[in-house]
């Protein structure tokens, strides 16, 4: 599933140039992703785009407040995710908005362990999504892959 997040970004610059679902999966098809990867992606990315649109911009929190994670929060996201989300606020990239995204979006993966690797594709879709400008530098640091290796599900 992550592969396929990280081809629709390199393969479509824009998110709005993203075909609707049923020409995606064709084309996800035809470039040699297996059905139920298709289906896993195409269900996470319209999660996306519907808590993107439903999204109700609130008060933001001060520069200096701290996010507290709930219980099941710190369970699925390591200390090396919770970490880079902070790091991404506070040099700016991220803001309040866009990391309750992320977090929502990343707790919303079932049968995934959310390595930081795998965060990192997370953290990109919904930059993405938002059409948020992006430094080479981000991008580059998103798409680092430490362990080298492809996404694995986990299995239960």
């Amino acid at each position: 599933m992550f592969d396929i997040l990280v081809y629709l970004f390199e393969s479509y610059i824009h998110a709005n140039a993203c075909p609707e679902s049923e020409q995606l999966a064709r084309k996800l098809a035809a470039a040699g992703f297996e059905d139920d990867e298709i289906s896993e992606a195409l269900e996470w990315l319209e999660g996306l785009r519907r808590v993107t649109r439903e999204l109700q911009p609130g008060i933001a929190p001060a520069e200096d407040s701290v996010r507290l994670y709930a219980d099941d929060e710190c369970a699925r996201l390591s200390t090396e995710c919770r970490g880079f989300l902070t790091f991404m606020g506070s040099s700016g990239v991220l803001d309040a908005a866009s990391r309750e995204l992320i977090i929502e979006r990343a707790m919303a993966l079932e049968g995934f362990s959310i390595t930081l690797e795998r965060f990192k594709v997370i953290v990109l879709m919904v930059l993405w999504q938002q059409e948020h400008p992006m430094d080479t530098l981000i991008v580059d640091e998103l798409l680092t892959d430490d362990d080298e290796g492809e996404f694995q599900p986990v299995l239960h």
